[in-house]
């Protein structure tokens, strides 16, 4: 019974995830659009990669009593492929930003998305990790990180508009992302790898 409940909680918060970042990538795509932001777009991009993600997660707590070594790690082996898919992106973007001097402009609706998502995913991660322990589940974990990584990402994304506003610092959004995609790799490696799958016996 427990675990049908920390089950049902995951997917609940999973749910509220793929409305989060449905939220993210539409105002980061076209807001990003309209000021000519590499950041924002930037931003949407991997909040739509975190769609698919989210998505897979609610088809693996859905499916738990068919739990195996292969449905976790299928469900780990397409999470590692998602952090690849926002590393790529990040990578991309920030280092056609950087050869063409582009800096992100200021954006009311980017400001206040960056600062939902500075707030509220840390706390959609910390809950995670929470339900990932409680239902032995390093998909979920795999998942709670990505979380965090977008609130780390809204966190560069307010900096970025805050220095370029206020102290004409073009490049610091651009810089910063690069500095968080060898952390990204490093996830994505270890979920490839299913490393992080201890609890997968």
């Amino acid at each position: 019974m427990q675990r049908a409940l920390s089950l049902r909680r995951g997917q609940i918060l999973e749910w509220f995830t793929l409305a989060c970042c449905l939220l993210e990538t539409s105002v980061g795509l076209l807001s990003g659009a309209q000021h000519n932001s590499v950041a924002l777009l930037s931003f949407g991009a991997q909040s739509f990669v975190e769609v698919a993600s989210a998505t897979v997660l609610i088809w693996r707590l859905g499916n738990d009593h068919h739990h195996s070594h292969d449905v976790e790690r299928r469900a780990l082996r397409i999470e590692g492929y998602c952090f690849f898919a926002i590393a790529l992106y990040v990578s991309a973007d920030s280092a056609r930003a950087l050869s063409q001097r582009e800096a992100p402009t200021l954006s009311v609706a980017g400001i206040a998305l960056a600062l939902f998502s500075l707030v509220v995913m840390p706390l959609l991660a910390a809950a995670k990790r929470k339900v990932s322990r409680s239902v032995s589940s390093d998909a979920l974990e795999a998942d709670a990180k990505q979380s965090a990584l977008c609130g780390y990402f809204a966190g560069i994304l307010l900096l970025g508009l805050i220095l370029n506003q206020g102290v004409h610092v073009w490049w610091a959004d651009s810089v910063a992302s690069l500095v968080m995609v060898p952390l990204i790799l490093a996830e994505g490696k270890r979920a490839l790898e299913g490393k992080s799958c201890s609890h997968c016996h």
